[in-house]
């Protein structure tokens, strides 16, 4: 592609709205344009990326033996309310209605879709195990979106769906989309971890998250240091070891903490420890309260919440709300009395300790020496918090490391949670009726081209892995005036491609700073300057965009002297 006939509007400025590093950079280099919040369009320069991701993603589905196919983005709603979905998914499901007054919605996912072609269409264990995905525009319509194509509405998926006729089957669907999944991400040229995370509204019994590594990655990851355990935060178990403490305390003690809010507050109040208190947060649980108690140094864990109670909506409760179910305010709950209107939940490594302090359910007031055992009513105990880094591995008790990652790709074992709730069965061999095994496997195409670009760029702009880049090659001629120039530049533009890539010829008529900065912008992976001195020389020079190195080629035999140096270049991405 010329340059010059090229639609690729680069910009010397980030727009105002743009948060992290891959919206700034795609929007400056011409990749991307805002239609309204969370939806953009995708310039040529992106759409080119995509299509290179996609057909990544394709070969190796194919390879694994799914089969493509593409369903409607349209749903109608009986689908969603015969799975229970139409109100569990919340108002992320965009809903409308037709002109026939019929509720329909805008898929996020096609969980119901596939499960009720497949209930109509297979009936027998000869016809399975089947892998069938697409690669589709999804609709989310997310409160806040932001970060670009990080936290879009509307975004490029692919997802998969598998079915088997049993358990053992279903493992073998999951373990083949797993490897072909590392296999995926490979061949893009990031670098990832697959840990094992939440199932969240898709449901199902297991699954695991494919996490781009990234400092500016939304999501915290733990690994073990020794073994092979990775998990997200949100799924990351805390096993507790110890034993229940059977130390006695003295009697509970009422004692006044005036606008001591926050644990910080209370600790320098008393003059105490955050590890000696119990911090009550309360929560509303699909409409009720709810009490969950851990250490005053830890963080709550809502997901391990969600699903210890297996509820459909969480929210941290409302000061009005706290206030009426508490008798306090914001910052002054306890456990003692609170099991009289709602259920308390504590973290098991509350049982290590006695002599806790903690609020009074009255403002302005703590208690002192409260013991959990004595003074109040504990519903159950739980692994309820978030892991932190000085907790041992649950694996192996070996130490742990964190890391932050952007979330690209997520396997799901699902079991038979929609085969069950849309009835879809199979004869098994012995003539009984069987509810099918389903598996879900998703990557976001266009949170790949993000997530690739929050993991490779420099000051000057994007880093493109080969594979993801646009064009495998830039060559800029720095002075279209001189016929001489102009002419080699054709002829390497013309050997290059006959080498099979692709390459983006910058033959505008532009000063060479200007060509210089929008080719680092751009990120293209290799960097070819035809002119100054070196042309006199009959030199051309060549730049690794990755590590900045540069190197003279002959023009005389370029093309093997080219060939040789841009697999070196491509040896430092592997």
């Amino acid at each position: 592609m010329r340059l010059r006939k090229a639609y690729i509007p680069t910009l010397k400025e980030a727009p105002a709205d743009a948060e992290v590093i891959s919206h700034k950079l795609l929007v400056r280099a011409g990749f991307l344009r805002k239609l309204t919040s969370g939806v953009y369009i995708y310039l040529p320069l992106a759409w080119r990326s995509l299509n290179k991701i996609a057909n990544i993603v394709r070969e190796e589905m194919d390879r694994a033996g799914a089969q493509e196919l593409h369903m409607p983005m349209v749903q109608p709603s009986d689908l969603w309310q015969e799975s229970g979905r139409w109100d569990f998914y919340g108002k992320e499901l965009l809903r409308f209605k037709d002109r026939h007054d019929r509720d329909c919605c805008l898929g996020p996912t096609h969980e119901e879709v596939i499960t009720d072609l497949i209930r109509g269409e297979v009936r027998s264990y000869r016809q399975l195990p089947l892998n069938l995905y697409q690669i589709q525009t999804k609709f989310r319509d997310e409160i806040r979106p932001r970060f670009g194509l990080l936290r879009g509405r509307e975004f490029i998926m692919k997802d998969a769906y598998s079915f088997d006729c049993d358990d053992e089957g279903a493992d073998v669907s999951y373990r083949s989309m797993y490897d072909a999944y590392w296999r995926i991400f490979s061949r893009l040229g990031l670098r990832f971890r697959a840990v094992e995370a939440d199932s969240g509204s898709i449901g199902g019994s297991f699954s695991h998250e494919f996490m781009v590594l990234a400092e500016t990655g939304e999501d915290m990851i733990v690994s073990c240091t020794s073994c092979s355990f990775a998990a997200n935060v949100e799924r990351a178990p805390v096993v507790w070891r110890g034993e229940s403490c059977r130390q006695q305390c003295p009697p509970v003690e009422l004692t006044a903490t005036p606008g001591a809010h926050s644990v910080a507050q209370v600790c320098d109040f008393l003059g105490v420890q955050p590890q000696q208190l119990i911090k009550t947060v309360i929560f509303a649980v699909d409409g009720n309260p709810v009490a969950v108690l851990v250490r005053g140094d830890r963080e709550v864990n809502p997901v391990k919440l969600k699903n210890l109670l297996n509820a459909g909506e969480l929210a941290i409760a409302a000061p009005e709300q706290v206030r009426e179910w508490t008798g306090a305010p914001v910052g002054f709950a306890g456990p003692q009395g609170l099991h009289a209107v709602m259920h308390v939940y504590a973290d098991l490594e509350l049982r290590g300790g006695t002599d806790w302090i903690a609020g009074a359910n009255r403002g302005d007031m703590h208690v002192l020496h409260l013991n959990l055992t004595r003074d109040a009513t504990v519903t159950a105990f739980a692994d309820l918090r978030v892991i932190g880094a000085a907790d041992p591995c649950p694996l192996c008790g070996a130490e742990i490391e964190t890391a932050r990652g952007i979330e690209v790709g997520h396997v799901f074992k699902l079991g038979t949670k929609y085969s069950k709730a849309l009835n879809a069965v199979i004869l098994d061999e012995q003539g009984r009726e069987r509810h099918i095994i389903m598996g879900c496997y998703g990557i976001g195409v266009s949170r790949v081209l993000a997530a690739c670009i929050e993991q490779n760029n420099d000051a000057d702009g994007i880093i493109f892995p080969p594979p993801i880049a646009p064009y495998d090659v830039a060559l800029l001629n720095l002075d279209t005036q001189n016929a001489d120039l102009c002419a080699k530049a054709e002829e390497l533009y013309a050997i290059l491609q006959t080498q099979g890539l692709d390459v983006l010829l910058d033959d505008r008529e532009e000063r060479p700073g200007i060509k210089f900065k929008d080719a680092d912008l751009i990120g293209l992976p290799v960097q070819l300057v035809l002119g100054g001195r070196g042309f006199g020389r009959g030199m051309i020079e060549a730049k690794d965009r990755r590590s900045g190195e540069k190197a003279e080629l002959p023009l005389e035999g370029f093309a093997a002297a080219f060939a040789t140096w841009r697999e070196h270049v491509l040896q430092g991405w592997k």
